[in-house]
Parts: C-alpha cells; structure tokens; sequence
C-alpha cells in the first residue's frame, strides 16, 4: 500500500489528485468542529456517554460521524443519510421497472439516478434532522437541557436553525464526496466515512490508556489490564487481517467457450472464469443489521422514564448491545441480508443465458437450467462462508468487551470493516490509475 502511494505520488497527475482530496478532509475536519447553534454541547456530550453505553441509534451515528454528533457539530448527520438514499434506491431499482430501465441505460441513466439519489437523501436529512431535534429537545443531562430554547418563538426559530444546519451539513458532506470522485482519487463518501472513523481512533487509545490508568490504582486488576490492552491491540492486527484475506478471497467458476469458424478467422476455445468474491456485500449486511437492532433501544430513549420499570424495562433490556439476545439476532440478521443482497446482485439465470449466447459452458454441466441451478448453489456456498465471515467480524468486538469489562472502544466490526476496505477500495483505484496512465503513454 506505501509503495503505491509513493509511486502515485511520483506522477504530478495523481498527485494533485491526492493533495485536493487531502484538502476535502481537511475541510471536513473542519466542518466537524463547528458547533450547531442553542445547542448545549457540554450536556449533550454527557448524555451521548451515557446512551453510549446501551448501543443506540445515537451511537451509532456519532461512530459514522467521527464524534460530531457528539460534540452537536455542522456535520453531525455524517452521510448516513447519503448511504440510506443509496440503499433505498438500489431495492427500487430491482422492485421498479422504470428505475430498471434507466439503471441499463448507461452513463446518462446513471447520472439521473444519481440526481434522484442526491434528492431522496435530502428528504432523509431533513426528517432525521428534525427527529433528532425533537428527542434534543426533549432530552437533558443532570437537569441540564440540551436545546437553549424549548418554549415561544425563540423556540420555533431555534428549531429552524438546528434542523436546516443538521440538513445543510449533510447536503455539504454529499457535495464534498463527490468533489472527492470528480477530482480526487475517487470513492468520496467513503474516504469521508474513513476519516470520520479515523478521527475516533484517538479516542480509542485514550480509552485503553484510562483502563491502563485505572489498573496502576487498583493493584487487584493490575495484571488483568496489562494483560488485556495488548490481547485488544494483536486482535484488532488479527481482525485487519482475516478482513483483508476474506476481502480479495473468490470461487472461480471455469467456464470453457467452444470454438467457432466466422469467415476465415476462428474464435473461441478459450477457458476463463467467472469470480464470485467471498465479501461480495462488502459491510451492507451490517450495516442493515445494525439499523433494525438499535430500533428498540431508540424507543426506549424516546419513551423516557415510562419504561423504568416492569416489563418494558426488560424488553428493551434484552436488545443491549452487551445482551445474548442481541448477538444472536444481529448474527442472524448478517447471514439474512447477506444473502439478500447477493439476490440483488447475481441472477444466476441471467447469467446461465449469457453463457449460453457466447457459446461458454462450464465443465461437466450442461447448458440451460443445469448451468443456472450450478451457479445458484455456488452463490448460496459462497454467501454464507461471507456471512459467517461477516458475523465473526461483527460480534468479535462485542465478545472482547462483554467478556473483559473494557467497553465503548468506539471500534466495532462496521468501523473496521469500512477502515479496511475503504484503504483497500483506495489502493486498487490509484493502481488501476496509474495503469491506465502507462498504457497511455505506451500507446502515444
């Protein structure tokens, strides 16, 4: 990885590429420290250590945001609303014939359901602005409340400026991605999602440095944290690396094409293959995941003390994050979206025909449904050896803190799987540059 970048940085092209994308993170650091105003920021961030504590939607959003929705900043939407709109509109494009169609129809479709996805994201924003302002509103830190303002027209304006500046930042945040793919090194948003996380890794080693801290005061649980921080630190090398390993592993189907005679010239007889990736669904299993199981631990926030007690109190206590329960189903969940999105993605029987009309066959099954019913028991094999995959990456980091005590490490498998594969998604697009440039050149 170091030495495409310094061979990247060596050609003048790329490397203006690269300083104008360092330029954008720059300025999202920088939006990610201006605070959103008649917003208490002291006593918000007491409340987001306390609701971080139970796995949250909240939570959950201030890791994607790099804590800026922590600290009440002007990017504190981060882009979830961006990767909801993508989500939501690929499930259409599959669902919707007329989304279909504009899918096929190369650049210009593309571009226009790009605009459509700028818009819906938008819509997000704006309602999830105005959610999250609702429950701020409605929210205090040891009597202290969040929003300055809660009653009268100081209020209304008040309400205004917040949820524009929640919508605005995330509009900003979508511009910034796309200046990023326009005239940086590509992959905006997540280059944007990288450095968010990135942002968080501080946090982290102060977090293991007051364990260590904590340790040197209590002789009792001296060896115990002496012990544990290095454990965390040569599992999260070993975690990177199972990621990196599973994220380049595929199933090659050979796929033979016979030859045939057109004028004088023959073609064909060639074998190839057709690759099946292990992490063909990449973190989007997760992340879905994750939404649907910090649903009831959001209404528990927003039900307030009428759940404090009784029943309701060990329902939503059942969906901790630190729970058996939630393990169990977020484990479930991964497998069951995994295999949903590679629904989307493949179509074996599309494929079986594609096959067919370029005279390809695969060795030892015949052409037609043979070839397609192949095809889906590889994809099904496939899929859930990356969902094990998935699940083992997702629930290690719940393991180490439900087992050790040493929670809110702010570094979870979403955050390191999108670490790892935004660096590796990187790598290959400035190699796949600095080809393109060669062949270039080689042909001038």
């Amino acid at each position: 990885m170091f030495k495409t970048i310094k061979n990247a940085w060596s050609i003048p092209d790329l490397r203006r590429k690269m300083l104008f994308t360092l330029f954008i993170i720059v300025v999202f650091r920088f939006g990610a420290a201006i605070p959103v105003p008649f917003l208490n920021t002291d006593a918000l961030k007491g409340l987001m250590t306390e609701v971080g504590k139970t796995g949250t939607a909240l939570s959950y959003l201030d890791m994607l945001s790099g804590g800026a929705f922590a600290n009440a900043t002007l990017f504190a939407m981060s882009v979830t609303p961006y990767i909801n709109s993508s989500i939501v509109i690929q499930l259409l494009t599959v669902a919707i014939p007329a989304l279909e169609r504009m899918a096929r129809e190369g650049e210009e479709g593309r571009k226009r359901l790009g605009a459509i996805t700028r818009y819906v994201a938008i819509v997000l924003a704006l309602i999830q602005g105005t959610s999250y302002y609702f429950y701020l509103r409605n929210s205090s830190y040891q009597g202290t409340p969040i929003a300055e303002y809660t009653h009268g027209w100081q209020a209304v304006f008040a309400a205004f400026v917040i949820i524009m500046t929640f919508t605005a930042g995330a509009a900003l945040m979508m511009w910034l991605g796309e200046q990023v793919n326009q005239f940086g090194i590509g992959n905006g948003i997540s280059i944007l999602l990288f450095a968010g996380i990135v942002a968080r890794l501080p946090h982290t080693i102060q977090t293991l440095g007051t364990f260590l801290q904590a340790a040197s005061q209590d002789p009792s649980s001296f060896g115990k944290y002496y012990f544990l921080v290095p454990m965390f630190a040569v599992l999260f090398l070993v975690i990177v690396w199972v990621i990196v390993f599973m994220y380049d592993a595929e199933r090659r189907i050979p796929v033979q094409y016979a030859k045939r005679v057109v004028g004088r010239k023959m073609y064909g007889g060639q074998s190839s293959h057709i690759p099946i990736k292990i992490g063909m669904s990449g973190v989007m299993p997760i992340i879905f995941a994750s939404s649907i199981l910090v649903i009831p631990s959001t209404i528990r926030l927003f039900m307030g003390n009428r759940v404090a007690t009784g029943f309701w109190r060990s329902f939503f206590d059942a969906f901790s994050s630190t729970g058996w329960l939630y393990s169990f189903l977020y484990f479930f969940l991964i497998i069951l979206f995994a295999y949903f999105y590679m629904t989307i993605q493949y179509n074996p029987i599309e494929m079986a025909n594609n096959l067919r009309q370029s005279n390809g066959t695969i060795p030892g099954i015949r052409p037609g449904k043979s070839t397609s019913d192949y095809i889906a028991r590889v994809l099904s094999k496939v899929t859930f050896i990356g969902s094990l995959f998935l699940g083992f990456i997702a629930l290690m980091p719940i393991i180490f803190g439900a087992t050790t005590g040493m929670s809110n490490l702010s570094v979870g498998g979403t955050s390191i799987l999108i670490l790892v594969g935004v660096a590796l998604e990187t790598v290959k697009q400035m190699e796949s540059q600095m080809m393109m440039r060669h062949y270039k050149g080689f042909l001038d």
